[in-house]
C-alpha cells in the first residue's frame, strides 16, 4: 500500500451509523475518507429523510445499566471516543436506564460532524460496484443495501445472502394519551426519577380481548416469510403472541414493577410508551414492532387503555433485511476474505442493535489503521465486549447456523474460577473487561489475534 501512505484516502459506502462512525474516527486519525450516501437520489423502503445515521426502527441503545452487556460496550465505545455516542447524549430524552434519543436531533447532530469534518468529502451517489471503488473501502450499507449493490456483493461471495424480518414499532402524539388512566413511572424507580415512561394498564379481561384481535387481525406478509426469521429481539407482537397468549405479559407487556397509583398494584398487563423526541411530543410503543395492516393497527391499539384517542404520528411496518455470513466469509479484522483490503461494517455483519452496528464501524477504522501503518492485527480482548461481540460474528463454528446477535453476558467468556452468585459472577465480569479493555487500548498489542 506505498501508493496509499501518499493520498491517505479511504472509502467509505454508506451514512448510517457504522458507516458515519468509522468515518469520523478515520479522519481523527489523520485519513481523508471519501463518504458515500445514497438517499439523496434513492430512498429505503424504512428511511424518511436524508440525513446521516437516522433511526429509523427505535429511538433507544439500549441500557445504561453498568452491569450489563449494553452498558460494557458503551463504556468500551466512550473509551475510544465514540462520536456516535456523543450525539446520542447530546439527543438524549428520559428512558429510565436506557439510552434514549430524540431522532431528529439526533441524526442532525451527526449529518453535522460528518459534513463539517474538514477530512471528509461527501459524496452523493449510489454504488452499484465494488470493483469500481478504490481501496481500502468499507462497505457499511446496512440491511437495506441498494439492490444493485446487494448484487454485486453474492457476487463477490459466491453464495445468497442471508435474510430476516426487520419491524417498526408505531409513534403515539403524546396529546392523545389519556391521563386520566396511564399514569408516568419507570420500571422499579430505576429512571430519572421523574417518571420516564407512560404506563397504560390492562386488566385481565381487556388482555384477553387485545390478544384476540391480534390473532384475528390482518397482517402484511412477505412473499418469502416462510424462508426468513426475525430476530427476537426485535419480534413482531404477533409473532410473539403465536408462541402463547401469556407471551406479551411476559414481554414488552410485563407489568411487574409498575405499581397504577390509583390502584395500589401493578396491572395485569402493562404497555409503556418511551419519550421519542426532547419536547416530549411523541412517544413510541416499547417493544410493540408490528407487521399487521394500518388499520388494523389504529383500531386494535386504541383498544389499549389509555390510548383510546390515540393520534399515530407513525404507524408499524416491516421490512427485509440482509446480512453476510460473517463467519464463512470475512476474515476476523471484518475484510472479505475473497480480498483483504474490501472491510464491511455495521449490521451487515451480523450484529444486531444500533449501538453493536456503530461499534462495528468504530473497530472496523482500528483495523484498517493498524493495517496500513503494518502493525499487526490486535483485536480487542476477548473479555471486552467488543471482542466477545467480534468473536461472536467471526468464529467459524457458527457459520452452519449463523444468526444475528446483539451483546449479551452469554457472549462473555466464562470467569477462569467458578462463581455460583450470578450477580457477583457478572460484577466480576464487568470488572475484568474494563481491566483488560484499559489495557488493550493503551497497548493493542499486549492481545494479539490468536
Amino acid at each position: 500500500m506505498t501508493n496509499f501512505t501518499q493520498n491517505k484516502k479511504i472509502t467509505v459506502v454508506g451514512a448510517g451509523l457504522a458507516g458515519s462512525e468509522c468515518a469520523l474516527q478515520l479522519a481523527d486519525m489523520g485519513y481523508s475518507v471519501v463518504l458515500y450516501e445514497m438517499r439523496d437520489k434513492t430512498m429505503t423502503p424504512a428511511h424518511k429523510t436524508h440525513k446521516f445515521a437516522e433511526l429509523v426502527c427505535s429511538n433507544s441503545f439500549g441500557t445504561m445499566g453498568e452491569v450489563s452487556g449494553p452498558g460494557q460496550l458503551k463504556w468500551e465505545a466512550k473509551n475510544l471516543n465514540s462520536h456516535i455516542l456523543q450525539a446520542a447524549y447530546e439527543a438524549q430524552v428520559p428512558a429510565g436506564q436506557a439510552l434514549g434519543m430524540d431522532r431528529e436531533v439526533f441524526s442532525q447532530i451527526v449529518t453535522d460532524k460528518v459534513k463539517n469534518h474538514p477530512r471528509i468529502e461527501v459524496r452523493n451517489d449510489v454504488v452499484t460496484s465494488l470493483a469500481d471503488l478504490p481501496r481500502p473501502a468499507v462497505i457499511a450499507t446496512g440491511p437495506l443495501t441498494h439492490e444493485a449493490l446487494a448484487e454485486e456483493m453474492r457476487k463477490h461471495f459466491g453464495d445468497e445472502f442471508l435474510y430476516f424480518f426487520d419491524a417498526i414499532a408505531p409513534i403515539i402524539d403524546a396529546d392523545s394519551i389519556n391521563a386520566d388512566i396511564a399514569w408516568k413511572a419507570d420500571r422499579w424507580d430505576k429512571g430519572t426519577g421523574e417518571g420516564d415512561y407512560w404506563n397504560c394498564p390492562m386488566n385481565k379481561e381487556q388482555y384477553d380481548a387485545f390478544i384476540a384481535e391480534i390473532v384475528a387481525a390482518r397482517k402484511i406478509e412477505p412473499k418469502d416469510f416462510e424462508k426468513t426469521s426475525f430476530f427476537e429481539g426485535c419480534m413482531p407482537i404477533e409473532t410473539m403472541v403465536e408462541r402463547g397468549p401469556q407471551t406479551l405479559r411476559f414481554g414488552p407487556m410485563k407489568p411487574v414493577g409498575l405499581d397504577n397509583p390509583r390502584t395500589g398494584r401493578y396491572a395485569y398487563a402493562t404497555v409503556q410508551l418511551r419519550q421519542d423526541n426532547k419536547e416530549g411530543t411523541a412517544y413510541n410503543m416499547v417493544g410493540f414492532q408490528t407487521r399487521m395492516a394500518y388499520g388494523e393497527q389504529t383500531r386494535i391499539f386504541r383498544m389499549i387503555p389509555g390510548l383510546e384517542n390515540a393520534e399515530f404520528l407513525k404507524l408499524g411496518s416491516i421490512h427485509r433485511n440482509l446480512f453476510i455470513n460473517s463467519p464463512k466469509r470475512l476474515n476476523k479484522d471484518l475484510s472479505s476474505k475473497n480480498d483483504p483490503w474490501l472491510f464491511f461494517a455495521g449490521q451487515i455483519t451480523g450484529v444486531e442493535g444500533y449501538f453493536e452496528s456503530t461499534c462495528m464501524g468504530l473497530l472496523v477504522a482500528h483495523f484498517i489503521n493498524q493495517k496500513l501503518n503494518d502493525r499487526p492485527f490486535c483485536p480487542p480482548p476477548r473479555a471486552s465486549a467488543m471482542g466477545s461481540l467480534l468473536e461472536a460474528i467471526t468464529d467459524e463454528t457458527r457459520a452452519d447456523h449463523f444468526q444475528p446477535t446483539n451483546i449479551n453476558f452469554g457472549l462473555l467468556p466464562p470467569l477462569a474460577e467458578k462463581e455460583r452468585d450470578k450477580v457477583v459472577k457478572k460484577q466480576k465480569q464487568i470488572a475484568l473487561a474494563q481491566q483488560q479493555f484499559s489495557v488493550w487500548r493503551q497497548n493493542p498489542e499486549a492481545f494479539p489475534s490468536l
